[in-house]
């Protein structure tokens, strides 16, 4: 029996360490698991803080490209009112110096006195006379000489016009250029809110089975996504409507050009036209130096000044129309300035409004991380409380164990003193039985012999 309860005890024993073992092994994969875990959401914060980081970047390239677009567009704006400023300087001065030619000529031919008249016309005529073929030759000569001039002037005309319409074409191309940049930029901007709103969304989708949403802060995230949601939308609608002013913009501008253009084309064909018409007088007055007397002659030339003046009138008045054009031009560009430097400032507040919502989204994923962290520390404390509990447990029902084998074993020895006394009573009562034979055997021997 005692080596029985012996062997249940050693037996006993063997399965309580092997169960502490177990324990102490699996609180080790556990806190293993806890590290990797707690290193997971270190990585994921470090993750985080590099993404804010990438973001603010970005932010600041797309500033500073904005910047410089703005200010090629401003410094082409610049030059090209720069050269149509200048064309209307050169015309008027030339305009100014043909005004004085004439009125010179007018005071020349008024000043003139009639005596001095009538001897150039003796003196022309005898120089007629005496040289007949001499003003066949300069005739021709001056023909020459006024073709080569309208040649000239032609040329002369025909470049500046090449050149505005060379600049016309550079500045639509550079308007068509800088709104494909604006289209590129905003549709980079929002791929790159896009990826950053589902890279957040994935982070909560991954975090919610660690730390589930509906306990922790649901409705102000869901709050914080909606008001996201409509400041993007509001912003995106403002931009769109700035574009779309900004396009009509110009093309008030493109318009304003066109008819720019055209009054140049109007100004060439009433120089031609003049060039025209005083070759066509200078042919007459060539031809009626023969014909007419010196007065008459002076009439004409008289009556042409008249004409050439009302034709600079003309002229002058062109002038002041592409004034006022170019002035209509100056206020549309400060207007398509005014609008870009307003569609600037509308991107800079949604950038950095995006900005803040980003870091209020991370701010929070970031509190969610450290509670989910400080759960897990809270986690690892109370099992290896209730580890350390059972390990108490374990050693308490051990020692309760040991005590109950110790009692049974005074209980076998009790058993077993008992069991001697019992063996000694029936010892001694055999004793006595057979002491009290030997007496009777005694008692009936002498009786015996004492009867006998």
């Amino acid at each position: 029996m005692l080596p029985l309860l012996l062997l249940l005890q050693l037996l006993l024993l063997l399965l309580q360490q092997l169960l502490i073992l177990l324990l102490l092994l699996l609180l080790l994969l556990l806190l293993l698991m806890l590290l990797l875990l707690l290193l997971l959401l270190l990585l994921l914060l470090l993750l985080l803080l590099l993404l804010l980081l990438l973001l603010l970047l970005l932010l600041l390239l797309l500033l500073l490209l904005l910047l410089l677009l703005l200010l090629l567009l401003l410094m082409l704006l610049l030059m090209l009112l720069l050269l149509l400023l200048q064309l209307q300087l050169l015309l008027q001065q030339l305009q100014l110096l043909l005004l004085l030619l004439l009125l010179m000529l007018l005071l020349l031919l008024l000043l003139l006195p009639l005596q001095l008249l009538l001897q150039l016309e003796q003196l022309l005529i005898l120089l007629v006379l005496l040289l007949l073929p001499l003003p066949l030759i300069l005739l021709l000569l001056l023909l020459l000489l006024l073709l080569l001039l309208l040649l000239l002037l032609l040329l002369l005309l025909l470049l500046p016009l090449l050149q505005l319409l060379l600049l016309l074409l550079l500045l639509l191309l550079l308007l068509l250029e800088l709104l494909l940049l604006l289209q590129q930029l905003l549709l980079l901007l929002l791929l790159v809110v896009l990826l950053l709103i589902l890279l957040l969304l994935l982070i909560l989708l991954l975090l919610q089975p660690l730390l589930p949403l509906s306990q922790t802060l649901p409705r102000l995230l869901l709050l914080l996504l909606l008001l996201l949601l409509l400041l993007l939308l509001l912003l995106l609608l403002l931009l769109l409507l700035l574009l779309l002013l900004l396009l009509l913009l110009l093309l008030l501008l493109l318009l304003l050009l066109l008819l720019l253009l055209l009054l140049l084309l109007l100004l060439l064909l009433l120089l031609l036209l003049l060039l025209l018409l005083l070759l066509l007088l200078l042919l007459l007055l060539l031809l009626l130096l023969l014909l007419l007397p010196l007065l008459l002659l002076l009439l004409l030339v008289l009556l042409l000044l008249l004409l050439l003046l009302l034709l600079l009138l003309l002229l002058l008045l062109l002038l002041l129309l592409l004034q006022i054009l170019l002035l209509l031009l100056l206020l549309l560009l400060l207007l398509l300035m005014l609008l870009l430097l307003l569609l600037l400032l509308l991107l800079l507040l949604l950038l950095l409004l995006l900005l803040l919502l980003l870091l209020m989204l991370l701010l929070l994923l970031l509190l969610l991380l450290l509670l989910l962290i400080i759960r897990i520390i809270i986690i690892i404390i109370m099992i290896i409380i209730i580890i350390i509990l059972r390990l108490l447990l374990l050693l308490l029902l051990r020692l309760l164990s040991l005590l109950l084998l110790l009692l049974l074993l005074l209980l076998l020895l009790l058993l077993q003193l008992l069991l001697l006394l019992q063996l000694i009573l029936l010892l001694l009562q055999l004793v006595l039985l057979l002491l009290l034979v030997v007496l009777v055997l005694l008692l009936h021997c002498y009786c015996y012999y004492y009867y006998s």
